[in-house]
């Protein structure tokens, strides 16, 4: 106990001999500045493991509806048609409030209910169907054309056509999405850890740090506070680094603006 009657300690970035940059917990003796950073260390990894999860999912479901189509593709569209019909908060909390208490176990998988991975599986499967959907739409117009149609003249088999001839050509656009799953997810995992059902005790998260602070808001705000401004700069710089990356890696993009550059140039030049 850093404090006798328990109570937070404030940031003491002012004080000379001051032990804690960002104050501590009173209780339990906690460095806000230490938790803020490791706290950080588990909700990026959360986003970047659950992100993967989402795209490998999405790129495998994607490719087999996309290019077999018929009843393949009414199966598959089905099946996310299912989880895209649940709002992704409350479907979240549903499997994590069952997973917390149960853990997970599939064959060789088994997975305590306290765990990490909890989480980036339960956001990692709700986010794939918002990934899927837009990469079946495009496998679909890819399918039609020429180049695919020569790789299979030549005899190029089902796998080698979708990762092969595919999959190429979606890279531009699986990296956005990565990208900007990774805010969402960070987003979805705070939101999680704030209601109980995310990353649970002893391990911090900025979700899990706010929740913490959010009885004592009244008296020591900025227990609150400094997660939720962490998060919001990193959202918001991952959200922007996303829309460059459409914006550099989009060709339809390039020739907008080239053809709204022209067309400012020739009105100037007309003036």
């Amino acid at each position: 106990m850093v404090d006798v009657e328990g109570h937070p300690i404030g940031p003491q970035w002012l004080e000379a001999d001051g032990k804690f940059f960002l104050g501590a917990d009173g209780r339990l003796g906690r460095d806000e500045m230490v938790r803020l950073m490791y706290g950080g260390r588990t909700s990026l990894f959360i986003g970047f493991a659950s992100a993967a999860i989402t795209t490998v999912l999405a790129i495998v479901l994607a490719l087999l509806a996309g290019y077999y189509r018929g009843w393949v593709d009414t199966v598959i569209s089905r099946l996310l048609e299912v989880i895209w019909a649940f709002p992704v908060l409350l479907l979240a909390i549903a499997l994590g409030i069952t997973l917390a208490v149960s853990g997970l176990q599939i064959l060789f998988i088994d997975i305590p209910s306290g765990s990490i991975w909890i989480p980036i599986l339960i956001i990692g499967f709700v986010y794939t169907p918002y990934m899927a959907r837009p990469l079946r739409g495009e496998i679909l117009a890819l399918r039609e054309k020429e180049f695919v149609e020569a790789s299979v003249a030549q005899g190029a088999g089902p796998l080698r056509v979708m990762f092969g001839e595919l999959l190429p050509n979606l890279l531009s656009t699986l990296i956005v999405f990565f990208t900007l799953g990774i805010a969402n997810n960070m987003l979805l995992e705070a939101a999680l850890s704030f209601l109980g059902v995310g990353v649970q005790q002893p391990d911090a998260s900025w979700g899990a740090m706010i929740a913490t602070g959010f009885d004592l808001i009244n008296s020591t705000p900025l227990l609150t506070i400094l997660p939720s401004t962490m998060i919001l700069l990193t959202v918001l710089s991952l959200n922007v680094f996303g829309d460059g990356l459409r914006d550099a890696l989009d060709p339809r993009s390039k020739v907008r603006l080239e053809a709204h550059t022209g067309q400012v140039e020739h009105e100037g030049a007309a003036v």
